[in-house]
């Protein structure tokens, strides 16, 4: 008989299968009248994750298991590839499950959506400068960085980075012309052994120009990498615990979420389509198509290309396709038992994969490398949820149920939905995700190319 330890320990079904598990059974614990649900697979991937990678990592080379180990490592601890089918299956159960009320919110709604997904992401960049201005001498690419991060937007990364290689090239071009203090933080970047100094050094050539610009490009993804997983974890604490700080009645909001989108549909007059118990055909094009779009990019001049992602593309094609019903042999509106299931299973499991892809950075930077980072994903969070929640709630008049969903959307975190839907134990979330995601992800765009402008 032979057993491969290495190959075992180190396969990315054992730590998923291993992360679920344990995350269930976690889930289940009650505190008083709470218990994390479907979340509780996160916070046993982050401990998994971490585990596995600081061990991978404390082996030699010549050990017997260091070539699994930097394989896993390599890969992230588990390949993306994980991440983006767990995300897909998951976006589009919840999105075809909350379509038929679609269109009936953002008949009502709109307006109110289009102003919580800027608000939120203003006021969250708004703090993220906040914190520049008080963490002086930090890294401020690593700070714009940790934005898009604690708002869990991967577009938003990505404006950040294409604008950080311009920001980053435009000053090692201008060096000369920078302040002392700022050309000796560049200079202490691009060359640790300090033989660079403002004294012998007037201008970056190409290739210290270079080093510049990988080391800033360096300092978002580090940022965005620690304030991630923060992010998540402060989105399911506010979808949990709002409701009882601001003494909120889940199953009468429910209650009367279910009656107005009842009324509103009854209003609209649209025909009922019956719904199929599964049709498989439709749930493979929906996340084909969603899948294909979020490859689409649009140049938006200063704004630079824009695509809605993977989450936001998968979202509204099957939200669209879900409002229209059925399309020669296609049925889009599915038994929502068999729905549940799949969204279920698939949140257990993407939420298990993002625990064990971050679980290293997230302890790594609670430890004392990247604490300051830390501090700005929960101040930038945390902010822009509460002021989030006073205008749907207390402005707006909009019921929970679909505003945590909204919240979500504005902070553009999947998780986050994930953690709202099992929450309240109803889809209705996933109706407020959807009307807010699009502009939240707008905002996240505009306000990361603005952070970049500001003088930091």
């Amino acid at each position: 008989m032979e057993f491969h330890f290495a190959s075992w320990l180190t396969s990315p079904f054992m730590l998923m299968f291993s992360a679920v598990f344990l995350g269930l059974a976690f889930g289940k614990i009650s505190i008083g009248k709470f218990n994390f649900g479907l979340s509780g697979t996160l916070f046993s991937g982050l401990l998994i994750g971490w585990l596995v990678y600081s061990y991978g990592d404390s082996l030699a080379e010549g050990h017997p298991y260091y070539e699994a180990a930097q394989n896993m490592i390599a890969n992230g601890v588990i390949p993306k590839g994980y991440f983006y089918l767990f995300l897909i299956l998951f976006v589009a159960a919840v999105g075809l499950l909350a379509s038929e009320d679609i269109l009936v919110v953002l008949k009502k709604y709109g307006a109110k959506f289009i102003i919580l997904g800027f608000v939120m992401t203003f006021i969250g960049a708004a703090a993220t400068y906040g914190m520049v201005l008080i963490g002086s001498g930090s890294d401020n690419y690593q700070i714009a960085g940790t934005y898009t991060g604690a708002l869990t937007s991967s577009p938003g990364l990505g404006a950040a980075l294409e604008t950080t290689i311009d920001d980053a090239r435009n000053k090692a071009n201008n060096f000369s012309e920078l302040p002392e203090a700022e050309r000796k933080e560049i200079l202490n970047k691009i060359d640790p052994t300090g033989e660079l100094t403002v004294a012998n050094t007037s201008s970056l050539n190409e290739e210290q120009t270079e080093a510049f610009v990988k080391d800033s490009e360096s300092g978002v993804g580090l940022g965005h990498a620690i304030g991630y997983p923060f992010g998540v974890l402060i989105v399911i604490f506010v979808v949990n615990f709002f409701p009882v700080i601001f003494g909120i009645d889940v199953e009468k909001e429910k209650k009367e979420f279910n009656k107005e989108m009842a009324d509103a549909r009854a209003a609209s007059g649209g025909k009922d389509i019956e719904p199929v118990t599964f049709d498989i055909l439709a749930f493979t094009v929906v996340c084909f198509l969603g899948f294909t779009l979020g490859k689409l990019k649009i140049f938006l001049g200063p704004l630079g290309m824009f695509g809605l992602g993977t989450t936001g593309s998968v979202l509204i094609v099957s939200l669209l396709l879900g409002s229209i019903g059925k399309i020669g042999p296609m049925t889009f509106r599915m038994d929502s038992n068999v729905l549940g299931v799949i969204r279920k299973l698939s949140l257990a499991f993407f939420l298990a994969v993002v625990g064990l892809r971050y679980g290293y950075n997230v302890v790594d930077a609670i430890m004392g490398n990247g604490l300051f980072l830390v501090m700005v994903a929960l101040v930038v969070g945390i902010v822009a949820l509460l002021v989030g929640y006073i205008l749907g709630r207390k402005i707006f008049g909009i019921n929970w149920i679909m505003l945590s969903g909204a919240l979500c959307g504005g902070m553009t975190s999947t998780p986050g939905l994930g953690a709202a839907v099992d929450a309240v134990d109803s889809d209705g979330p996933a109706t407020g995700y959807g009307a807010v995601y699009p502009f939240a992800l707008m905002g996240m765009v505009v306000f990361t190319i603005v952070l970049h402008i500001l003088p930091m």
